[in-house]
């Protein structure tokens, strides 16, 4: 049998691939989070100085920890919230390579339907639902830092039949491709 780059890892190796993993599984995971409590200290910490938040030519985005944060503080967003916003993120996909990272996911913006029949779950009390407003490919583009991995770009494209989702989603599988 061959010797692959995993079987030369070393021990520690192996073991600093798992934890910056865990470190970039729970910064992934935060986001929902944050993004429906409009926790902007979050957001703040864990974008890079410079990091880039794209959601595409329709939606407003930003450049920096701080005005990335500012976002979650808008009326607009605060006003989501109060209608009951929840991000509703997928396992996301790892690429380690050194210092960086790239990260492919999906994530649903979900909200309360207010004008649906409201209808009864037994043991579950009745609610009106919820609808599925947007469904988006996410890529994040991470950077390891002193404090730990940072977002230096995070690129929101819409699930809706056009190539750049598509796009965005095929870049995830790259490496699997034979050469």
């Amino acid at each position: 049998m061959g010797e692959t780059a995993e079987s030369r890892a070393t021990v520690s190796d192996r073991i600093r691939a798992i934890e910056d993993r865990l470190e970039i599984y729970n910064l992934i995971a935060g986001h929902p989070p944050s993004a429906d409590t409009g926790a902007d200290y979050y957001a703040e910490t864990v974008y890079a100085e410079d990091g880039v938040f794209d959601r595409g030519e329709d939606l407003t985005g930003a450049v920096g920890g701080k005005k990335i944060a500012a976002m979650l503080q808008s009326p607009g967003h605060q006003a989501a919230i109060s209608g009951g916003l929840a991000h509703f993120a997928g396992l996301p996909h790892i690429e380690l390579n050194g210092d960086t990272a790239t990260v492919t996911s999906y994530l649903q913006i979900i909200h309360p339907h207010p004008t649906a029949e409201e209808i009864e779950l037994v043991n579950h009390g009745t609610s009106r639902g919820y609808r599925i407003h947007r469904v988006v490919a996410t890529r994040w583009e991470l950077v390891r830092t002193d404090e730990g991995w940072r977002i230096k770009r995070r690129t929101l494209r819409p699930l809706d039949g056009s190539e750049p989702a598509r796009a965005l989603l095929k870049r995830a599988l790259e490496s699997y491709r034979r050469k």
